[in-house]
Formats: C-alpha cells, structure tokens, sequence
C-alpha cells in the first residue's frame, strides 16, 4: 500500500463512521482541453509535457473548442474580446487592447501575428512543437466522440494518435489521477 494510502486508511480508522475514499495508488494527471484558440492552447500542453517529463502518465481529453487542437493543420488565432489582462509590451509599456477595438476586422489577427512573433523571438516553443512533445512523450491524448460528431470532424482530420473516447472515458482516467484540470 502506498504512503498515501495507508496515511488515509489510518485517518480513517480513527474516525468512525467516516467511509473511505478511493485514492489512487500511482500519481498521475488528467486534463479536459476546452478551448483551441492560441492563448488558451499553451497551459494544457505545457502542463501536460512537463508533467509526463516528471514521469507522470498523462492523460488530456479535448472536447468541444479544444478539440481542434488535435487538427492536422493548426491556424490558432488570440482571443483578445473581453481579455483586459492582455497587455502587450509596447512602446516600452504594457498596453491593453480596449474591448471597442477587438470589434475591427482584422484586429485578432493583427494581435495573434504580434503574439506569434513576440513568441518566436523570445524562444517559445509552438503549439505543434509541444503537442509533437507530448506524443512522443506518450502522452495518452483523447477526442470526444460527441464533440467529433457534432462538428462534423473525422479522425483522417486529425494528428496521428488520439483516441477516440467519451465521458466515461475521462471519468475512468480521472479517477486514477492525483491532479486533474479542466482548461
């Protein structure tokens, strides 16, 4: 039994009429990707390679606007309406972008190339750079079926690797892991 485990069991043995709860045995991390746009891609595959780097299994199910992630071809763009902790080092400041203007075509675009190029010349890897981490860091990466099938995607569509899975799916890898995110 782990120490964990066994530090639970005793707790619990001192205290009467409290149930045990089911602790996992091995450490490990599971991770629902909700959103693809570029800002919101970074913290899930971060966290997921540095985990699986310590050692950990890693587990990310992508649904809904994560699961574009998963594409072959990737054109992430910003999210810059409503964000206004996006500041952007400008000038020699830190300038916001007001919400008036994200309603400007082009705009997004315009901040999503500047945050690109920011990125590149401060050295930062590219989501495709850390997503290719993450598979060849096995990485146990899952597309939910519901979601594939409401937007119409195919698995042809996709990078190689991911499997397709559901609710239960996740829930069973969960139920495993001692750290578990929704991003």
């Amino acid at each position: 039994m782990s120490t964990e485990a066994q530090i639970v069991t005793e707790q619990i043995e001192d205290s009467p009429g409290v149930a045990p709860a089911a602790v996992p045995e091995a450490k490990g991390m599971c991770i629902i990707v909700t959103k693809g746009s570029l800002d919101w891609a970074y913290p899930p595959f971060i966290l997921a390679t540095t985990a699986a780097a310590m050692g950990l299994p890693v587990t990310m199910f992508f649904t809904f606007y994560g699961l574009p992630l998963l594409l072959k071809k990737l054109n992430l763009q910003m999210t810059t309406a409503g964000n206004p902790a996006m500041k952007m080092p400008m000038f020699g400041a830190h300038i916001g972008l007001p919400n008036i203007m994200t309603a400007i075509p082009g705009v997004d675009a315009a901040c999503s190339k500047m945050m690109k190029n920011m990125m590149s010349g401060k050295g930062v890897a590219t989501i495709e750079e850390l997503r290719d981490s993450a598979v060849e860091a096995e990485v146990r990466m899952i597309a939910c079926q519901m979601t594939m099938d409401l937007f119409e995607y195919s698995l042809d569509e996709m990078i190689e690797g991911p499997e397709l899975g559901g609710a239960a799916t996740y829930v069973e890898a969960a139920s495993k892991a001692h750290i578990n995110l929704f991003i």
